[in-house]
């Protein structure tokens, strides 16, 4: 399998990475994929970008733990996840989670499990600019109870 987690700057091409995800293998029967996109809203204020920051290494070996569990939980065939840091605007792409399993139910499983993960875990610190001035994004009590349900409590509750 190639390369599973990337943390990067520039957009991606969500087909051509499904695309190479796949790699033609016949065992594949389902693909199952999630795009985030940076909204233009969020708490009740305007959002006019966002910016990521995080911590390189620390985070790439996050995650690929969790696609790790993934594998093991849902005995999935693979995983592709891509974040952006930088400076983003509404309509960017974010992020791309895309998971390959034999079975669907196996593949949306898996995805959900990993978006879970993201949401709450990965070592990832956003800040939005709003009519109001600069705001850090703390995760969200609806995302730690989404993250609980696969049996992993998280300190940000």
């Amino acid at each position: 399998m190639g390369e599973r987690v990337t943390i990067q700057t520039q957009d991606f091409d969500v087909a051509a990475e499904i695309a190479a995800l796949r790699r033609d293998d016949p065992g594949v029967g389902a693909v199952c994929s999630f795009i985030g996109t940076v909204r233009d809203r969020n708490d009740g204020s305007a959002v006019a970008s966002m910016e990521l920051e995080h911590y390189p290494g620390m985070t790439e070996t996050s995650i690929e733990a969790m696609i790790d569990e993934a594998v093991r939980r849902f005995e999935i065939l693979g995983a592709r996840v891509i974040h952006r840091v930088g400076l983003l605007q509404p309509l960017d792409q974010i992020m791309m989670v895309a998971v390959i399993a034999a079975h669907r139910g196996q593949s949306f499983q898996a995805c959900e499990f990993l978006m879970d993960y993201l949401k709450t875990q990965a070592p990832f610190w956003k800040k939005e600019q709003t009519p109001e001035g600069a705001r850090w994004v703390d995760a969200r009590v609806a995302d730690d109870k989404a993250l609980a349900r696969w049996g992993i409590e998280s300190p940000n509750a």
